[in-house]
């Protein structure tokens, strides 16, 4: 049985740590506006918490699928499927043992000016109720001083499935032991949301913002209008208007006012899941800091959410000898 171990990338001006334990990245430091450098992503000391499951999804990869899927219950080419009803009525993020709680494997470590580590995993048919073999891979690039990229890929091997993974980093630009993200400043790229239901399931439609609380086209503070909207965001953004390089959309710009760290980040995924931390509450973390509800924000780039059982939605299937890609660029800044 491999063993869960940390990792580091570190370029000299920013510092990543990351497990094989899901892929997950447990700290990350970049400079505010006078070079001084602060943890920006909640996490835990050691590795024993995530593996207890103590963490909500704090900055691991999730899939097969990520977000819920209604009921846990889909249809592919007449066949029906039943996943883990690990968040009651709905399968989240890929069932109880989703790909944030398993170890994946080092295929790849290079330090040096832009150092990397490739994690890969296989997926075997019937893993969390899914179709099919597939192999997966994801690799964290420091691409620049202050810039990180992930390529996520997926080749289903022998049978169609929906594939959709999601980078789950909690972001607190302030530091991670510095309170509420409310302050923060956000621009996400995207006129249209996907409204969900009680359960927090997608309906099927596409709401625009325009007029509505969740309206981010122009930058606003997170906490403008908050309280507008129940507990807090947990939504997720069609990115349908951000401008384009390398391939990728400007999905999202967040600052924190103080320091003047800024996170802009560039996806080629259709969706992003924009989450205020709502259900954390009083968790233990890094240094003995505490984190309640919204001590961060996530941005998790995604198909859309339930794509599998709505037929409007951009297609989450890949076929046996397809690939599936998702990168992501997180660039930093102090501006």
């Amino acid at each position: 049985m491999a063993e869960a171990k940390l990792f580091e990338l570190n370029n000299g001006t920013m510092q990543v740590k990351v497990s094989n334990f899901g892929c997950t990245i447990t700290s990350l430091s970049v400079p505010d506006k006078d070079g001084k450098l602060a943890d920006v992503v909640l996490g835990f000391d050691t590795l024993e918490p995530y593996q207890k499951g103590a963490a909500p999804y704090f900055g691991c990869i999730v899939g097969r699928v990520a977000n819920r899927i209604k009921e846990g219950k889909f249809t592919l080419n007449g066949v029906e499927y039943s996943l883990p009803i690990n968040k009651p009525p709905n399968s989240l993020h890929g069932g109880h043992k989703g790909f944030d709680k398993v170890i994946w494997e080092v295929a790849e470590y290079n330090q040096g000016d832009n150092p990397s580590i490739t994690f890969k995993y296989h997926s075997h048919d019937g893993e969390e109720g899914y179709p099919g073999d597939v192999a997966f891979t994801a690799t964290y690039t420091l691409t620049s001083k202050t810039t990180m990229r992930l390529d996520m890929e997926g080749v289903p091997e022998n049978k169609p499935t929906p594939i959709s993974l999601a980078q789950h980093t909690y972001w607190n630009l302030a530091g991670h032991d510095s309170g509420n993200i409310l302050d923060h400043t956000i621009q996400i790229w995207a006129n249209h949301i996907t409204p969900v239901d009680e359960n927090i399931v997608t309906t099927g439609e596409i709401m625009p913002v325009k007029n509505t609380p969740f309206d981010f086209t122009t930058e606003n503070k997170i906490g403008s209008r908050i309280h507008e909207v129940g507990i807090g965001y947990d939504h997720n953004y069609v990115l349908d208007c951000g401008d384009e390089k390398l391939g990728l959309k400007h999905a999202a710009k967040l600052k924190d006012r103080a320091s003047l760290r800024t996170l802009n980040l560039w996806t080629d995924a259709p969706g992003m899941q924009f989450y205020t931390a709502n259900y954390v509450n009083g968790i233990v973390g890094k240094g003995g800091a505490v984190y309640n509800k919204h001590a961060a924000v996530c941005l998790e780039t995604q198909g859309f959410p339930n794509a599998i059982n709505q037929p409007n939605f951009p297609s989450i299937v890949v076929q046996p000898g397809e690939k599936y890609k998702h990168s992501m660029l997180f660039e930093f800044s102090a501006e």
